[in-house]
């Protein structure tokens, strides 16, 4: 389908989608919701796909909420909160919630700044890598809002509770380095991007189907009882033992155990798809 805020481009199994409104420094407005939700459906079923690298365009990763577009009409509020049950995650909270249960690794490139909704959006993906002079900020209090799109859900994990109520307490602008320090962030870089697009390569070389168990048993498990944690890592274990995958990841190990010689003479055996159960 056509898109007009959100780019995705498939290349050698990594995808890369970009927050396109750069003329408003990537403000979230209704559509953008809409096709952000679209894209990660779609690479929920692209199973060749093996990496996932968020980015916003011009510079910057994402402003927030453009809350006056949003507000203008009065059925998009209702429409990007409305939820059949309390506990399913509504349209605003599958943009930032959506990015954590894709069974794909998914790397954010966080440029310019980064605050509200964008953070909520950047808390979603397994790792965050910053540039030097990029800024976060969980912004909504400044508002008189909750932070409502899931994004608590990870920053529970990433910092302790008081710094997660001061964070969302006081709306402070952090400066990557201090994002670094207190846990928001994976790594700093002056080529994020480039560093993006090399850890993607290095993930891509590995099982696609342990990587999506690895992510899920993680996820799922971190803060749940020791019962469902052995038991997620059993029945994980026996549905890669049983997969193709995992005997083509023995095999490229054992060729690149190789001498540098023998190594030249062949080429590693391809990974198959991801399996569609995870």
């Amino acid at each position: 389908m056509a898109r007009k805020y959100i780019k995705l481009q498939i290349v050698n199994g990594v995808a890369q989608v970009v927050i396109d409104r750069p003329d408003k420094y990537n403000a979230l407005n209704f559509a953008m919701f809409k096709e952000l939700d679209d894209v990660i459906s779609e690479l929920r079923k692209e199973l060749t796909v093996r990496v996932v690298i968020l980015s916003g365009a011009g510079g910057n990763f994402s402003s927030g909420l453009d809350v006056k577009s949003v507000i203008q009409s009065p059925i998009q509020p209702v429409k990007l909160l409305f939820k059949w049950l309390p506990g399913n995650a509504n349209l605003a909270q599958r943009v930032s919630f959506g990015w954590r249960n894709l069974p794909i690794p998914v790397i954010a490139v966080l440029e310019g700044c980064c605050f509200g909704g964008g953070m909520q959006i950047a808390l979603g993906a397994d790792i965050r890598i910053a540039a030097e002079d990029a800024r976060l900020s969980i912004m909504e209090a400044k508002w008189g809002l909750v932070p409502d799109m899931a994004g608590l859900v990870s920053l529970r994990e990433l910092v302790g509770k008081d710094q997660a109520l001061l964070l969302t307490m006081t709306a402070k602008i952090m400066s990557a380095r201090e994002s670094l320090d207190k846990g928001l962030i994976t790594e700093i870089d002056s080529e994020p991007m480039q560093r993006a697009l090399a850890l993607a390569s290095e993930i891509a070389n590995t099982s696609p189907d342990a990587n999506a168990a690895i992510k899920m048993s993680i996820n799922r498990s971190w803060g749940a009882s020791v019962r469902s944690l052995l038991s997620r890592e059993s029945i994980s274990q026996v549905r890669l033992l049983l997969g193709g995958n995992r005997i083509i990841a023995a095999k490229r190990q054992s060729h690149k155990a190789k001498s540098e010689a023998d190594a030249r003479s062949g080429s590693k055996p391809e990974y198959k798809q991801r399996q569609a159960w995870w």
